[in-house]
């Protein structure tokens, strides 16, 4: 069993950085493929980033590709997002998730690159929020 906890979320103006690390306080992410999602006001969650154990291989949803970064560091046990140029519209509740697989899942010719059904395991979630 994997439990997941976020943190680094915060306030943070337009055009601003910030950086979120999910980690476990039971279990192993060192196997396994983590992704991130995010849940702005009013809306569904959605999935924007995974990586995968090995290699590692990263994937990216439109939305945040060339702004946001995803990494690990296995001997910290620990998967971070590096966020870049942040927008207002990234404001939002982020979640970090775990497969039970070592490669991301994710998806060709549908709205969404990510589905929260291939997540086994979920963090309670860190607020971002982007304002001047």
């Amino acid at each position: 069993q994997v439990q997941l906890v976020e943190s680094g979320g915060g306030l943070v103006q337009p055009g601003g950085s910030l950086r979120l690390s999910c980690t476990t306080s039971r279990g192993t992410l060192g196997n396994i493929a983590v992704g991130w999602f995010r849940q702005a006001p009013g809306k569904e969650r959605e999935g924007i980033t995974c990586i995968s154990s090995s290699e590692p291989t990263t994937y990216y949803t439109k939305s945040v590709k060339g702004r946001f970064t995803i990494s690990r560091d296995n001997a910290k046990n620990t998967v971070y997002l590096q966020m870049s140029s942040l927008k207002p519209e990234d404001t939002g509740i982020y979640f970090c998730a775990a497969e039970h697989s070592p490669r991301c899942t994710w998806y060709t010719g549908y709205s969404y690159l990510f589905r929260e059904s291939d997540y086994d395991y979920w963090g309670q979630g860190t607020q971002v929020t982007v304002s001047s």
